[in-house]
């Protein structure tokens, strides 16, 4: 269950696993972009689906560190290397999504760029959430 308000226009087609807005009040937690990477700064591999899968690991733990949760995530945006294996590979990524984040679909935003600082991340992740206070 979410502690936040979707904010939906009546007139508009429903997003599919997203939101396209969200109203929410309590301690905001920022999270820098994360990559495929370890707690050592060590690839998990270099398939696009297991950075993914990661990288909201990544953002999950540093949230818990502001005494967070995935359902408290009111906003990411997505920075990729390859638009054409997000856009085949979406069943895989939302599987791994959902093992992760689970059923909570925030805002998001996601973009195609031309790298990453990390030579090997073909994703990196940013987040925004809300804990209630």
């Amino acid at each position: 269950m979410s502690d936040y308000d979707i904010l939906q226009p009546k007139d508009w087609l429903a997003p599919k696993g997203y939101a396209n807005g969200i109203a929410a009040e309590g301690k905001q937690v920022f999270i820098a972009g994360q990559i495929g990477w370890k707690a050592d700064a060590t690839f998990v591999s270099d398939d696009f689906v297991a950075q993914v899968e990661q990288a909201l690991s990544n953002i999950v733990a540093v949230l818990a560190e502001a005494g967070g949760a995935p359902q408290h995530i009111v906003r990411m945006t997505w920075y990729l290397t390859d638009r054409q294996e997000y856009l085949t590979r979406q069943k895989e990524i939302g599987e791994a999504y959902r093992r992760v984040i689970g059923r909570n679909f925030p805002a998001m935003t996601a973009v195609e760029v031309a790298g990453l600082i990390e030579d090997r991340a073909k994703v990196e992740i940013e987040a925004t959430a809300v804990i209630p206070r």
